[in-house]
């Protein structure tokens, strides 16, 4: 088997699956706008899961904005004054303090 005609199967293959072994920059962005379409005419259709995705930002909402603000205070700000305080303090803190 030649090098050549491993190519041609290759192409052969990726051909029958509606797949492309190379593309040239407009080839590259009529795909990405064709795979954009696709998922946006998906979720226009989307009838349970339009009510599925409002409870996943729901959740992703209690989970960043809520418990960030109970569970995770601002430390530098109620700790430093400055600015240049606080930066030391954050380098002490992730190099460490070198003592022998």
């Amino acid at each position: 088997m030649t090098r050549g005609s491993v190519f041609n199967t290759a192409e052969r293959f990726y051909g029958i699956c509606g797949l492309q072994v190379s593309m040239s920059g407009g080839e590259m962005t009529h795909t990405i706008s064709r795979v954009y379409r696709f998922y946006l005419d998906g979720f226009r259709k989307m009838t349970v899961g339009k009510t599925l995705w409002k409870i996943i930002f729901l959740k992703l909402l209690v989970m960043f904005a809520v418990l960030k603000l109970f569970f995770f205070p601002n430390y530098l700000g109620s700790h430093f004054s400055t600015d240049q305080q606080r930066a030391d303090h954050v380098i002490e803190q992730l190099t460490g303090s070198v003592t022998n």
